[in-house]
């Protein structure tokens, strides 16, 4: 195996994983029977498998697990005494949103401007195309030095935690010596990166009941408690003036000491509307990767078209908030719960229900594993010295699997650039960063097993 054998032989593979890609992003894998049904992540995970034993995997299961979603598992055996590195991903995708808003249909792969737009195309099914290339490439030139478990998740985008308790109850199924999880990004394109942390979450549906009924807003209005006007206020509570979140007995005024985040390259990559201010304080890089953060993501309440002129009885809002390292997510759950319940208005019936949580992440980036991503990306990005970022998202597995393998050194790498914008309309992944991240992965696990035989 030479440097340039591995990326050429990425490069011819090219074609085909487009080709992959645009299967597998087909599949409106969304876990969430409300939204589509479960056949589409079914299906998905079907493909999933198929493709494991495409490539020689061994013991290839669906694995049910306990939230009702599905996760697949293979096992690929290398040489006898060698390590071995636990790859994941995620087939299960966030909703597509608005459609109409997509400059081409979310489940149909479309290049544009050098990009592949698609739901998921990033986020994370371009992240399971990432391992099989680097496989790939590694069979094509010697073998695969190592022992590799893959396992695909199928709920990680909805924070449900069935493969985190899977896991617990199985404790020997992802057990290795180095886990790298495909699901994270380069701070930027061309800027080979590694996660350092990742914010923990906790998520919440409160409901809001004042009536038995709705009521004529002429005949009612201005006694009347309005549900939707006190959960409207209720949640204001949750930030300060500033924007800041405010969540009673959550500190939030903790500093990031890594690498620097502009404001002005965050506005664009955010894409602010010009006059619009950029909420909180501090820095930016302090704001999103070491604070908390809330977040609304839904409210049920009369839409514009066909409103009639009521006071709401019932309203309800499912409320999302980042927990950074050093948080407990379970505590900030529970402080959560008693702010919403404390600073409701009016005596209004408040119930507060939790949906999904997940530990915050914190990475080791002084092991082994490190120094041979970091020689890994070198070649795979020349000229480039491999930086280390913060990520504001959650990938509530990665605490579980450092619970359950505290020896284990865990990676977080992946095809989410800024211009990718996962969750977002319009998502997208550039084919030159899915070629080069193949071409590092491969290049790590080369790398691993020879310090491991060292």
């Amino acid at each position: 195996m030479t440097v340039n054998s591995i990326a050429e032989t990425v490069a011819s593979l090219m074609p085909r994983a487009r080709q992959e890609l645009t299967e597998l992003v087909a599949f409106r894998s969304v876990a969430d029977v409300a939204v589509f049904p479960k056949s589409e992540c079914e299906a998905a995970a079907g493909w999933v498998a198929d493709a494991l034993r495409a490539e020689g995997f061994q013991d290839v299961a669906v694995l049910d697990t306990p939230d009702g979603t599905q996760s697949v598992y293979g096992l690929l055996a290398g040489p006898e005494g060698a390590p071995t590195v636990l790859l994941y991903a995620h087939y299960d995708v966030q909703p597509p949103l608005d459609e109409d808003a997509w400059q081409s249909p979310p489940f149909e792969l479309t290049e544009r401007d050098g990009r592949w737009y698609g739901r998921g195309a990033a986020d994370c099914k371009g992240g399971f195309l990432m391992h099989l290339l680097a496989l790939r490439a590694l069979k094509a030139n010697g073998g695969v030095p190592v022992t590799v478990k893959v396992i695909a998740e199928g709920s990680e985008e909805q924070g449900t935690g069935g493969l985190e308790r899977y896991a617990e109850a199985h404790p020997e199924l992802l057990a290795a010596d180095a886990v790298v999880i495909g699901d994270t990004g380069n701070f930027r394109a061309g800027l080979p990166t590694v996660t350092a942390t990742l914010r923990g979450m906790t998520m919440v549906r409160v409901s809001v009941d004042t009536l038995e009924g709705n009521l004529h807003s002429g005949q009612f209005g201005g006694a009347a408690p309005d549900a939707l006007a006190a959960l409207i206020r209720v949640l204001d509570s949750l930030r300060s003036e500033d924007g800041s979140t405010t969540v009673d007995g959550l500190p939030a005024d903790a500093d990031w000491d890594g690498i620097d985040y502009p404001e002005a390259d965050f506005r664009a990559d955010a894409k602010v509307l010009d006059g619009v201010g950029l909420i909180g304080h501090g820095s930016v890089a302090d704001r999103i990767w070491a604070r908390p953060a809330v977040t609304v993501l839904g409210i049920d309440c009369p839409p514009v078209v066909g409103a009639t002129p009521s006071v709401q009885a019932s309203a309800r809002a499912t409320v999302s908030l980042r927990v950074p390292p050093g948080q407990d997510a379970a505590e900030a759950t529970r402080l959560l719960t008693a702010h919403l319940e404390k600073h409701i208005p009016w005596g209004a019936r408040v119930a507060v229900e939790q949906v999904g949580q997940g530990q915050a992440f914190r990475a080791d980036t002084t092991s082994p594993a490190y120094a041979a991503m970091a020689d890994a990306m070198r070649v795979a990005y020349p000229g480039q010295e491999m930086q280390s970022s913060g990520m504001g998202g959650s990938i509530p597995l990665c605490s579980t699997l450092a619970a359950l393998y505290p020896a284990a050194e865990i990676l977080l790498i992946g095809l989410s650039d800024p211009e990718a914008r996962i969750h977002a309309v319009n998502e997208s992944v550039s084919p030159e960063e899915l070629e080069r991240m193949s071409v590092a992965e491969a290049h790590f696990l080369a790398n691993y097993a020879r310090s491991k035989q060292a």
